[in-house]
């Protein structure tokens, strides 16, 4: 009986052993995080390396040309999109996706397939949601692979396929302003009373110099709710930009006096910028005309 106790004991603790030790792939598991605009992006996937093999050829081992490739190692390689997103001219929903490519000297097929957990094996294209052609170009030599997601605006990037001294960009964008837009609009009307949803609202309007008379109302109500520099900064950033100085030079003015020495963002930031509003709109404010009418003498007949 002793002698069973022993070796299951033991059992128990080789199997606990051998679940506690981890040992190295031999291609490196990587992630790629990255926002465009309000869009994150999650890139997963598994880097081979060369090893003096040849790569993306009619006769390579490694990712042959004309032949569904995982675009990566071990697991099967996925993207993942937190928004509504173009890949490539495709328009694709939020969500999870399997990375997939067919390599080609001329062009390149990158893939995007709902069933992100499934190898190539089981790929069956009608679960495709994008399916665009890239033309490859030449890069920087990578002996690893590597896939980079590169902002270029706050609506447009490009994810990057690299190896050897091959570079595959992919095109990304985004309906960036539409996207925050609505989600402003629909906190606004869920919270009308909510000062940093109408802060928000109305300061990015004023970035993209759009639909200001509603910045302004966003703004006014605001300051109705709780006044403060910030807010009557804004409002006179949002007068200057409608061209009405002799309104926004009082409000821009008040903003300096709101601010407190003890506010490090005040101190640190905002007095200067609202320093900086007052001086470019103190040239072009208009004097105020001052009309004046002299009676004159009635003369004697």
């Amino acid at each position: 009986m002793k002698k069973h106790l022993l070796t299951v004991l033991l059992a128990v603790l080789l199997s606990t052993y051998a679940i506690g030790q981890r040992t190295p792939a031999l291609s490196q598991g990587a992630q790629v995080m990255q926002t465009i605009g309000v869009t994150d992006f999650t890139v997963n996937y598994s880097r081979p390396t060369l090893k003096k093999r040849k790569v993306f050829a009619d006769s390579s081992a490694l990712a042959p040309y004309n032949q569904l490739w995982r675009t990566g190692a071990n697991s099967p390689t996925t993207l993942e999109a937190s928004t509504e997103f173009n890949f490539g001219g495709r328009t694709v929903p939020a969500g999870k996706y399997a990375l997939l490519s067919i390599p080609s000297g001329t062009a390149w097929t990158v893939i995007l397939n709902k069933k992100y957990d499934q190898g190539t094996e089981s790929y069956q294209e009608s679960e495709d949601v994008a399916r665009v052609t890239i033309g490859p170009t030449s890069g920087e030599f990578h002996e690893a692979f590597k896939i980079d997601i590169e902002p270029v605006s706050d609506s447009t990037g490009y994810v990057i396929l690299s190896w050897s001294s091959v570079k595959v960009p992919i095109p990304v964008s985004i309906r960036t302003e539409s996207l925050t837009m609505n989600a402003l609009n629909k906190v606004i009307a869920e919270k009308p009373e909510d000062t940093d949803a109408l802060e928000n609202g109305a300061g990015y309007l004023l970035t993209k110099g759009k639909d200001l008379p509603v910045a302004l109302s966003w703004a006014d109500k605001a300051i109705g709710l709780k006044e403060s520099y910030y807010n009557m900064w804004l409002k006179s950033s949002i007068l200057a930009k409608l061209g009405k100085y002799n309104e926004a030079l009082p409000v821009a003015q008040k903003a300096l006096t709101l601010g407190k020495s003890d506010d490090q963002a005040f101190t640190g930031f905002f007095k200067g910028q609202i320093e900086k509003t007052i001086a470019e709109i103190q040239p072009k404010v208009t004097p105020k005309t001052v009309t004046t009418s002299v009676k004159g003498k009635k003369k004697k007949k």
